[in-house]
């Protein structure tokens, strides 16, 4: 018997009717969904059918579009093929929309109550892709990539009654809540029915190779681990208490929580996207394939799970009114971004601290960088803070050469350093009465215990900062997100008796994300990014790479008349103080060579922060844990 008819004959007791108590304008029933990912280790291909209880007359479907978390139109509908429709067996046609092109047009006929709706997702991407998800031995199921939902109702009243079979021999990790048990196969999962929005914020990781780590219990937190070797699962005991401490010490800054129990769905390979995405009581992270056993990359990922950790509250329960809808094709309003994301940055350093995931010394650095890399973004002379989130559906999808000159996704760090200064000026105000985590227990914390939405504007964040500390909040914030041409905003660092400074010792942090991106960083110095093959991947304009006509996209051969390698080029900015020239660099700008005479003498130049005499020291009071000691581990030396 084919699977579907078998998985249908299975389930027919198990399918809850829930339209009664979604109200009058609710679906007819929910839409039964069967997932097969069992060819996802081999052909990275994904099986979907889909069952609508539906009338007869016009029907449109939609593939969502819009997806929470991204800020961007990112449905991956062009992985979504041999899509067929059809009722009481006989094939139905549609059309796709011609100006809404994730919108599908039916009719259904007369006598037909059950449209079934069969598609595959197809995701050939590997560590060059943005969406790559599957490798031979692991994948992360994202449900939004293989279904349809009817148009014409609010996600939140559309239930989904979902199975999922999984590859032979794997397991599965989920915040998805597992349905009634009615003797399906082993590697078949069918999960509670719940309206589509949930099971959208739900994924699903599978993996040959797993492991859970158990973070805390009441309620529960765990990190579930997915990597393509069973080498790759090994967290030392000591990692996995400072993530302990992770959990106590976010909830000791919210005061509460939004989730019945969260999983840290980590999967490790150096095959699929590299990113993070929040669920209310998940979170997506995707990271090196060894960043358990490398200390390299393990300080490279140092602050993805915190980040995604602290979503479920500044994301999830408190969201942008411009990021809530009530379907997956209108379009997101990203204007308040610098909070989504510039206020989770902020945190997450806070938090990467706090857990003892990384010691002081490396914590400083890393805001050293943060503050050199912005205050050294030559696009600043042209677009202000808040265009960069304004601009964020278009700014994620951008390539990475000129993005110096462009403008990336910067209200994640400027957003940081602005909510420092928001942080050490509450201090300031109050005389160290009152901190950020005042405003955030306010902000952020509410009853708990269940995922809920908050909305907010502008104006709710300003009027709960005055709660905590009146001020002319709006007038400071306006000031740093409208401004054009000034300096990057670095009052948090002088605010909190810190300067940023430059000098020859290297900078940890720059030479771990050097390390983890291969690449040489010489922002500081000739204003440039170089891969460690010679390609130029970005510039500063108006600095000495700039200036002498090179470019992004050309590949270096020679320095000095010393053959490319990161050591070479090193050398030569080392050596520059001394040498009477410039420094020669000999590219290839596609079928031209031709030498380049870049005019620097500055010598090494690594960002770092230095005490200013008589001042407090802010940043250590808001580096310091808060939460109780876990096991004697954090903040006894870190990463």
């Amino acid at each position: 018997m084919p699977v579907w008819k078998a998985v249908s004959a299975l389930l027919v007791a198990m399918v809850v009717t829930c339209a009664g108590t979604l109200g009058a304008q609710a679906p007819p029933g929910p839409v039964k969904l069967f997932v097969d990912a069992t060819q996802a280790p081999g052909l990275k291909l994904i099986h979907a059918r889909m069952e609508f209880p539906v009338s007869p007359g016009p029907k449109e479907l939609y593939y969502p579009r819009w997806i929470p978390g991204d800020h961007a139109p990112t449905g991956p509908i062009a992985d979504l093929v041999g899509i067929k429709f059809s009722g009481n067996g006989k094939p139905i046609p549609w059309r796709r929309d011609l100006i809404q092109m994730y919108t599908f047009h039916l009719t259904i006929p007369a006598g037909v109550h059950t449209l079934v709706a069969q598609l595959d997702y197809v995701n050939p991407g590997n560590d060059s892709s943005s969406t790559g998800s599957m490798t031979p031995h692991l994948a992360v199921l994202n449900w939004n990539d293989v279904l349809l939902y009817p148009a014409g109702y609010d996600f939140r009243e559309i239930v989904y009654d979902a199975t999922l079979r999984i590859p032979v021999g794997w397991q599965y990790h989920t915040a998805l809540p597992v349905g009634a048990n009615m003797h399906t196969p082993p590697n078949f999962v069918h999960f509670a029915p719940v309206p589509l929005n949930t099971l959208i914020d739900s994924p699903v990781q599978m993996g040959k190779y797993t492991r859970v780590i158990r973070l805390a219990e009441n309620p529960p937190v765990e990190i579930d681990i997915a990597a393509d070797e069973p080498g790759e699962l090994a967290m030392s005991p000591e990692l996995a208490e400072h993530y302990k401490q992770l959990v106590a010490e976010a909830e000791a800054l919210f005061g509460t929580e939004h989730y019945r129990d969260y999983h840290f769905l980590l999967t490790l390979s150096d095959y699929v996207a590299h990113f993070g995405l929040e669920h209310h009581e998940s979170s997506d992270d995707r990271t090196y394939g060894h960043m358990l056993t490398d200390p390299v990359l393990e300080r490279a990922s140092e602050t993805l799970l915190p980040h995604e950790f602290i979503h479920s509250w500044n994301g999830k329960y408190r969201r942008p009114e411009g990021l809530i809808d009530k379907n997956y094709q209108e379009p997101m309003k990203d204007n308040l971004l610098w909070v989504y994301e510039g206020l989770t940055q902020y945190l997450s350093f806070v938090l990467t601290a706090r857990s003892g995931l990384c010691r002081p010394t490396n914590c400083r650095a890393l805001w050293a960088y943060v503050a050199a890399s912005m205050a050294n973004r030559s696009g600043r002379a042209w677009r202000s803070l808040q265009d960069t989130a304004d601009s964020a559906p278009f700014l994620y999808g951008a390539s990475s050469e000129w993005a110096n000159w462009r403008r990336g996704t910067d209200f994640y760090d400027e957003g940081a350093l602005l909510w420092l200064e928001v942080d050490t000026k509450i201090r300031q105000l109050t005389h160290d009465r009152k901190s950020l985590d005042d405003f955030l227990k306010l902000f952020e914390g509410g009853p708990g215990g269940k995922p809920a939405l908050k909305p907010y504007d502008f104006q709710d964040v300003v009027t709960a900062l005055n709660q905590v500390a009146p001020y002319a909040w709006a007038k400071l914030l306006r000031e740093r997100l409208d401004a054009v041409g000034g300096p990057a905003p670095l009052e948090g660092i002088l605010n909190s008796g810190w300067l940023l400074v430059y000098n020859h010792r290297p900078n940890q942090r720059q030479e771990t994300i050097e390390a983890a991106r291969h690449e040489i960083d010489c922002t500081f110095t000739l204003g440039m990014t170089v891969a460690d093959d010679g390609v130029i991947r970005d510039f500063v304009v108006n600095r000495p790479a700039y200036q002498a006509g090179l470019a992004p996209g050309m590949r270096i051969l020679a320095v000095n008349g010393r053959p490319w390698s990161p050591a070479a080029l090193r050398a030569a900015i080392r050596n520059s103080p001394n040498d009477t020239g410039p420094i020669r660099i000999t590219a290839q700008n596609e079928d031209q060579v031709r030498t380049y005479s870049v005019l620097y003498q500055g010598g090494l130049r690594y960002p770092h922060l230095r005490r200013i005499p008589g001042r407090p020291d802010l940043l250590d009071q808001i580096l310091k844990p808060h939460a109780p000691n876990i096991a004697g581990m954090a903040g006894q030396g870190g990463r």
